[in-house]
């Protein structure tokens, strides 16, 4: 496995540099045209069969080296529209218009930049090591994480354009220490919807109140009602989020609006808990707007919508075995359990009836964590004042963590892709 590794000390001043340049120009969901350019241009360099503008943005790169196994690994390249406050000397300053022809600040706040800078960096050491490794790797550069863009690479027919793979692999940069790597088998990471709403009523004069619907109000009381959801009728031993992460009402001071909009974000572990907290959603915005007199049913339309990311399991157990060899068992843990955070990642293995493993790999400086026992972190989870993906102060220190990204990608495909007395090993996991 460590002939995988050979020449990453010489690649990582450039990575480091890359990683900075990505930080400082990030780009929204299926605006991605500048990464996509700077990704295919890397990958033909190194060697790699390159294909551009899959599902829109998205860039794919194959390279074989000799017969084997088919190991997907996948990268997301998409950033927020989060004002950016880390202070960085490479922060972004950029701004961008978004879907609904907003003006946003933009901001890698989720760490997509570094996915795609180790993802690079291992596709580098693949092409560079090829006698070290058999079988075939498609490199997927996904745009659009954030909403939705792993289905639409595999509706511009994905799984007939490019090699069928037997594996799919993918990482996420998170506010652990850096070091640290863990993931579990089974469910990983939630299923989410967005759902948006429009809200109608009756707009009039703030002087007179009583001849209006004011929406500000029922807009206010679904805010409210809707945390009651996961506390008086989801149990307790099961895990949900209800979110409101958006409320659009009303232009001045006096003026009651006649309309409104609220875009509320649902994680869920099941199936089940997914259907009966939406319908939960639903039924309190409908009974809010009755009861506030609205002329109107609102509009509620479920605009975005993942499934849970289920990690097979022995692949897992494969991966997991090949981080506690190379890592050591105390940088190397297991979930307990799926946490509420949702991806797209699965929709690859979905499409190709592949075992789909993704982890998480601590991206934050283990300082930040002063006195923190960070074996405890596994039980009571990130302390608040560590700053999580999507925050504008999200900010992973490159070094170690982008060369650390680097290996355990490379440490996670080795088992199907190592060279064994003169064969590839191919574990079990289909």
């Amino acid at each position: 496995m460590t002939a995988l590794f050979a020449g990453l000390d010489d690649q990582l001043p450039a990575l480091h540099e890359l990683y900075r340049d990505l930080h400082a120009h990030p780009e929204l969901s299926f605006q991605e045209v500048r990464t996509a350019r700077i990704v295919a241009s890397r990958l033909r360099e190194q060697g790699w069969a390159v294909t551009e503008g899959v599902g829109g943005t998205g860039v794919v790169g194959v390279l074989g080296s000799g017969d084997g196994p088919v190991a997907l690994l996948r990268a997301d390249m998409d950033a927020l529209p989060v004002l950016e406050e880390t202070g960085l000397p490479y922060a972004s300053t950029r701004t961008a218009v978004d879907a609904d022809g907003n003006e946003v600040p933009v901001m890698h706040a989720c760490g997509h930049d570094m996915h795609v800078t180790c993802l690079l960096g291992a596709t580098a050491l693949l092409a560079r090591n090829r006698d070290a490794w058999r079988g075939t790797v498609v490199a997927v550069f996904q745009p659009a994480e954030e909403v939705g863009g792993a289905a639409a690479m595999i509706e511009d027919g994905f799984a007939e354009r490019f090699p069928r793979a037997e594996v799919c692999l993918g990482q996420h940069v998170s506010p652990a220490p850096v070091g640290a790597v863990g993931t579990r088998s089974g469910p990983m990471m939630a299923a989410s919807d967005t759902v948006r709403v429009r809200l109608f009523g009756r707009g009039g004069h703030g002087s007179r109140p009583e001849t209006t619907v004011d929406l500000v109000v029922l807009a206010a009381a679904i805010v409210t009602r809707l945390q009651t959801v996961v506390a008086r009728e989801v149990g307790a031993d099961r895990q949900a989020v209800v979110t409101v992460g958006s409320i659009h009402a009303g232009t001045k001071a006096n003026i009651i609006p006649s309309t409104a909009e609220l875009q509320i974000s649902v994680r869920s572990q099941t199936t089940a808990i997914r259907e009966q907290v939406l319908a939960a959603v639903r039924r309190i915005i409908r009974g809010e707007a009755i009861a506030s007199g609205a002329d109107r049913d609102p509009e509620v339309t479920i605009t975005e919508g993942f499934p849970v990311t289920v990690n097979e399991p022995a692949a897992t157990g494969t991966v997991l075995g090949a981080f506690t060899e190379t890592f050591g068992e105390e940088l190397v843990f297991t979930l307990p359990q799926a946490i509420t955070g949702s991806e797209d990642f699965g929709a690859f293995g979905a499409a190709l009836d592949a075992p789909s493993v993704y982890w998480l790999f601590g991206g934050i400086d283990h300082a930040a964590f002063g006195d923190v026992d960070r074996k405890a972190l596994l039980e009571n989870g990130i302390p608040p004042h560590i700053p999580s993906n999507h925050s504008a102060l999200f900010a992973p220190v490159p070094d170690p963590a982008i060369g650390l990204g680097v290996r355990y990608l490379l440490t996670a495909a080795a088992p199907w892709l190592t060279v064994q007395q003169g064969h590839p090993s191919v574990p079990g996991g289909n």
